[in-house]
């Protein structure tokens, strides 16, 4: 009991300091230990930034999108001009619908630093669920334009697969030259994607996603689908959105029981998830094959 309130402790209550941080570096570390480590560091160096700011992230590789919410504002309240910090508090924001206020504080942190690529991939979440597609596209070949020597890994895996998820919807929607053209950048770029970070729950999702959805003549495969969607659970079992799509699938193959329990699922986990809204609605504004309600 000690511990943890001395971790709060530290958390939210540090003087206030001025410098820059190595944002790319924490980024990548960030995804290297587990939220224990991430605890330890920040009650044996006496609550470091950079120790809390790996926390943040930490938080929110695990959905805790409220502790990461808590403590980004903490921390933005003793350093306002971070960038990191205010994409931090802006990006919690995101993951719990507050988008119009995530918005503001990401456009905040663009403003200040229009490279900053966390930020972009942020952005282009909220372009994609607003259907701007177009706009989404283009954040994420921002951050894909700077290469790996400027942007963390994580992040550059997650703009290959919203460009190749952006354009997906751009096909999806578009007439015969946009199914050609913006149709063929979707595998490719997932692919991309894979190859930088194969384990990766957002690009297991995205493949999952694009076998699911595709045509067969585009290389759609139901198989395929299942296969990368629960890889994609079992590197990640919080991520609503796999369990959406799986619905759909189980949808497509008859099974109703199992379409019940992943939709139940995801909103269980996420009661405001854009994708299973929207598949539960039957707006299919995100494509829901088989799983219209």
């Amino acid at each position: 009991m000690k511990k943890i309130c001395l971790l709060l402790f530290i958390l939210l209550v540090r003087p206030l300091v001025s410098y820059s941080m190595d944002w790319k570096s924490l980024h990548n570390k960030a995804d290297e230990i587990s939220l224990p480590q991430a605890q330890e560091a920040v009650l044996e160096n006496n609550g470091l930034l950079e120790d809390r700011y790996i926390l943040g992230l930490v938080y929110l590789d695990l959905h805790r999108d409220q502790d990461a919410y808590n403590l980004f504002s903490a921390l933005l309240n003793e350093n306002p001009d971070m960038v990191g910090l205010k994409w931090g508090q802006g990006e919690s924001l995101r993951r719990l619908h507050e988008l119009k206020n995530a918005e503001s504080l990401l456009n905040e942190a663009l403003k200040q630093d229009p490279q900053f690529a966390p930020a972009l991939i942020s952005m282009a979440y909220i372009r994609y669920f607003k259907m701007d597609f177009k706009g989404a596209v283009q954040l994420a070949s921002k951050v894909i334009q700077q290469g790996l020597v400027k942007v963390d890994l994580s992040n550059y895996a997650r703009a290959y697969a919203m460009y190749a998820g952006s354009k997906g919807m751009l096909a999806h929607y578009g007439g015969i030259f946009s199914k050609a053209i913006d149709g063929l950048a979707v595998k490719t770029n997932l692919d991309k994607a894979q190859k930088l970070q194969p384990d990766s729950p957002a690009v297991l999702f995205g493949l999952g996603s694009y076998y699911l959805l595709a045509p067969v003549i585009a290389g759609g495969n139901k198989s395929k689908a299942e296969e990368y969607l629960n890889k994609a659970l079992a590197a990640d079992p919080l991520f609503a959105d796999v369990y959406v799509r799986l619905a759909q699938l189980a949808k497509i193959k008859g099974e109703k029981g199992k379409y019940e329990y992943y939709m139940n699922k995801a909103l269980e986990i996420d009661p405001g998830n854009e994708l299973a809204l929207d598949t539960k609605s039957g707006r299919c504004k995100f494509i829901c094959t088989g799983g219209e309600e």
